[in-house]
């Protein structure tokens, strides 16, 4: 899997020296968050709202905020709220299997989601991050995706070095499991490029 992480998240040595606007934020870091929302939730109409939410906590804590690397302060945002909503939202998942839910569940054909895989990793590996755990699935993503070391990723989550370790093994695991229909020898896997966050849009942040 391909290591995307970029020169702007990619260390804790390189501050920034002054707190930045709402304008210098989202430019110099919207396509990273909204990559990393991408990859965590799989679809694009998730990922501009978990983009906007996370901008929106960053752009209101600002006060509050030391100048540091605004890159990994925003990816910690964001893959805190990824893992709250997937907390919350499967507390109510099992209803999808309640009476007549099998008329509601997705057919054969690929979903409009296929047409926004991103930055060269293909279908196959997508579909297999998203049957991962939110927590397995944040760990891999933030390491073997983004790039972050495991020291970075406990940082991150907030959770002890041994737990990312062990997030890390199990999932990498689960992904070769989900991957072994695929023959070394085949074509090329089809991939397809990352959609781009829509930055021209302006969203008011409320104090």
């Amino acid at each position: 899997m391909n290591n995307t992480r970029n020169d702007s998240t990619a260390t804790l040595a390189h501050p920034e020296t002054t707190v930045p606007s709402w304008e210098q934020m989202v430019s110099d870091h919207g396509q990273q968050v909204f990559r990393l929302a991408y990859r965590l939730t799989g679809n694009r109409q998730d990922a501009e709202d978990l983009s906007q939410e996370a901008f929106v906590r960053a752009f209101k804590a600002l006060d509050g905020y030391t100048p540091g690397t605004m890159g990994g302060w925003l990816h910690r945002i964001t893959t805190n709220l990824f893992l709250d909503q997937a907390r919350r939202k499967s507390k109510i998942r099992f209803d999808r299997f309640a009476d007549g839910a099998e008329d509601k569940m997705p057919g054969s054909a690929p979903s409009p989601e296929r047409h926004f895989e991103f930055n060269n990793l293909d279908v196959d590996v997508q579909a297999a991050l998203k049957a991962l755990s939110p927590e397995y699935r944040a760990a891999i993503v933030l390491c073997d995706l983004e790039g972050f070391s495991y020291e970075e990723v406990s940082q991150i989550l907030d959770v002890k070095l041994g737990t990312v370790r062990s997030r890390i093994h199990r999932g990498r695991a689960m992904l070769r499991d989900a991957l072994a229909h695929r023959n070394p020898a085949a074509k090329a896997p089809k991939t397809v490029s990352l959609p781009r966050l829509p930055l021209g849009r302006r969203t008011a942040v409320q104090g």
